[in-house]
């Protein structure tokens, strides 16, 4: 399936649950990970993980809707390990929150987070990967509300759906350099990120039992079940490996046949 072995990967949102799983599974595959978080201490903590199982990785402090933090990343990533081969733009939020109630803050910082952040990221690691001339792999995280719009998640669904035209014009844009830009869509994958929502859809009245939103959301999915980690995590091995050199500006979804396409 080719190899990650002694590529250089940026994992943004790395500090738990899938964009973790990432990381550890590149890591455990030969890769050289950089743990991206705005949470310092989760970060490290993963990247602990790693380095304990014998793999190399470092933690990194970043805000990747700042331009500056996502530079200084990007710096620190070559300075230890002198470049760029991959960057899993991974880092997002999520809430629950009725169409009519949207209201601007809440768009404006999905969209800075989930969407700007997607685009700094890309910008910031092209650049890098140009100078060095060799070409190189942008892989954004988009979601099943990169491709259907339901109303408590409105602002997540176009911030996804961004990501996907993001995908699509940095493909376009940087394919002369040798970069590939692809996008993997998860659906409902079992992490801290849906055991927070189930508390806010609880908090919000949509559903009154713990683990009621999951199940819910679950019951069209073909294969019967919600993801893990683990499901998903072999088809980001692969966008990130050699194997996928003659694929760009695609979408892949991974949601066990929830949405099709």
């Amino acid at each position: 399936m080719g190899t990650v072995e002694d590529k250089v990967i940026i994992v943004t949102g790395a500090a738990r649950g899938l964009g973790a799983a990432i990381a550890k599974d590149l890591a455990a595959e030969g890769g050289k990970l950089v743990i991206a978080d705005v949470k310092a201490d989760q970060a490290e903590r993963v990247a602990g993980a790693i380095r304990d199982a014998g793999g190399q990785a470092i933690a990194v402090e970043v805000d990747v809707s700042r331009r500056d933090s996502v530079r200084s990343m990007i710096e620190k990533t070559v300075a230890e390990f002198g470049k760029l081969d991959v960057i899993f733009n991974n880092a997002g939020v999520s809430k629950v929150v009725p169409f009519l109630e949207i209201d601007d803050a809440e768009w404006d910082r999905t969209m800075k987070i989930n969407a700007f952040g997607v685009l700094l990221c890309m910008q910031e690691a092209a650049q890098q990967m140009i100078k060095q001339g060799h070409g190189g792999k942008i892989i954004n995280t988009s979601s099943i509300g990169g491709k259907q719009g339901y109303p408590l998640f409105a602002t997540y669904n176009a911030s996804k759906f961004a990501v996907a035209a993001l995908t699509q014009a940095g493909a376009r844009a940087l394919g002369e350099h040798k970069i590939t830009v692809n996008c993997f869509g998860p659906g409902i994958v079992a992490t801290e990120m849906w055991e927070e929502l189930d508390v806010e859809f609880r908090e919000k009245g949509v559903f009154s039992e713990p683990n009621a939103a999951i199940k819910d959301y679950s019951s069209t999915i073909i294969l019967g079940r919600p993801a893990t980690p683990t499901d998903v995590v072999g088809t980001t091995r692969f966008l990130a490996s050699a194997a996928s050199d003659y694929m760009t500006g695609q979408t892949v979804m991974i949601d066990g046949g929830m949405v099709l396409i």
